[in-house]
């Protein structure tokens, strides 16, 4: 089951420092938008991931996607909450990412701009509504 504890503001200050120090090794050659993400796990892991572009632009990958599959070799299925920050304003995770997020229950995603301001939270499921999950069956 999902912790649906609200996350502590000390908490929230690492994930975003974490993110931020993950949007620095993105390698955003052609949208030049760089994006760092931090997922934490049930256990209090704090797990990294960049957004890593390809010149045949699906092939790429978003830094919540390289977040999530860095916690599952480290071992990880349980999370609390993901961090994602990049440009100006509050960034939340794509389609695609909402969807990878939420095979994994009902987090807490918090949205950062790159500076670290900007802050929005919210949970999985208000970004992702009637969402296909494995729990039904489906």
């Amino acid at each position: 089951m999902v912790n649906h504890a609200e996350i502590d503001e000390e908490t929230v200050a690492a994930l975003i420092a974490t993110a931020r120090q993950a949007r620095a090794q993105a390698y955003a050659p052609y949208s030049r938008f760089a994006v760092g993400a931090a997922l934490l796990a049930a256990d209090g892991t704090m797990i990294a991931g960049c957004n890593v572009e390809n010149v045949s632009y699906p092939l790429g990958l978003c830094a919540e996607r390289a977040a999530v599959a860095a916690a599952v070799v480290g071992g990880h299925r349980r999370f609390r909450a993901i961090a994602v920050v990049g440009g100006d304003g509050p960034l939340s995770p794509c389609g695609g990412c909402r969807q990878v997020l939420r095979e994994f229950g009902d987090l807490w995603v918090i949205g950062g701009s790159a500076a670290g301001t900007a802050l929005e939270r919210w949970r999985l499921s208000e970004l992702l509504p009637a969402a296909f999950g494995r729990e039904r069956g489906e």
